[in-house]
């Protein structure tokens, strides 16, 4: 009971202005050369990480050594070079900064993150609320400190990094469609040189099942020593689905969510977005294209 207050605790503290000088802290000792896997978070952004490890390194990625080799922002004092020009990877769920000079941006649907955010923050033990009551939070920007869905890719989307084509767009679902391409357009973009038959194993290592058994062999909230295996309502890797929002929200949830960011669902190509007079993603978001 203790420990899920502390948590309750922390997960507040971390929503207030008390997280304002400890950001700026985090993004300490940035260096132009760095690149940032940035997203808003539950946008498949670790899984992208474990890819990008595997084909990197030749290694087959843990989560110790992923959160080692591609960290957060904030704990890259000691992170590994991995890029041709001498440059770290570094994972960041914040707005857009100007401390950010290049980045790869994953964006999933807002449908299926309101629903996977909710999972995470119901495990973790923040919140006990319903969904509705989560909702209607998420729609408003104060269930972490990060803002709005809308808000941060709108943020990211406008920044000078994508005027200068220093910005790679990826939506989570193409990734998941046709990973192989995906993966040799991100390459590309890093200015790394990969063989098809390394992206083959990267994909094959990290698939679901393979990324929930090495969650299994990390122990952490929710960890059965009895199945060494972690309770399945406590775990950070999921189904990791597209479009399961069809199933799961109520039509008058899912009207939220489009009243709110109908118009940007539809300028990233999301399905049944509805909202008209949107315009597209610019090409020159993407300099890999």
């Amino acid at each position: 009971m203790a420990m899920a207050t502390l948590r309750q605790i922390r997960y507040q503290a971390a929503k207030s202005a008390l997280r304002i000088p400890l950001v700026w802290l985090r993004h300490r000792g940035l260096e132009p050369r760095d690149m940032f896997v940035a997203s808003y978070p539950r946008s498949g952004s670790t899984w992208l990480r474990f890819l990008l490890y595997e084909i990197l390194t030749r290694h087959d990625a843990g989560f110790d050594d992923v959160n080692r080799y591609i960290p957060d922002v904030g704990l890259h004092g000691s992170a590994v070079p991995l890029l041709p020009n001498g440059g770290r990877l570094i994972k960041t769920h914040e707005a857009y900064r100007p401390d950010y000079k290049r980045a790869l941006y994953i964006v999933r649907d807002v449908r299926d993150v309101a629903l996977s955010e909710y999972a995470y923050q119901k495990a973790q033990g923040w919140i006990r609320c319903s969904f509705q009551e989560f909702l209607s939070a998420f729609v408003r920007g104060t269930v972490n400190g990060y803002g709005s869905w809308e808000g941060h890719v709108r943020g990211w989307l406008e920044s000078p990094l994508a005027a200068a084509g220093d910005l790679l767009l990826v939506r989570y679902s193409d990734l998941r469609g046709n990973t192989k391409a995906g993966l040799s357009r991100i390459t590309q973009f890093l200015g790394v040189n990969v063989d098809l038959k390394t992206i083959e194993q990267a994909i094959q290592h990290n698939n679901v099942q393979n990324m929930r058994k090495k969650e299994d062999r990390t122990p952490q909230i929710g960890y059965d020593p009895r199945t060494k295996s972690i309770a399945e309502d406590k775990r950070f890797v999921r189904s990791g689905g597209v479009g399961g929002w069809r199933e799961r929200l109520t039509p008058a949830q899912a009207e939220i969510l489009l009243q709110r960011a109908g118009r940007m669902l539809a300028r990233l190509g999301f399905e049944d977005d509805g909202a008209p007079g949107a315009s597209p993603v610019p090409r020159a978001v993407s300099s890999a294209d």
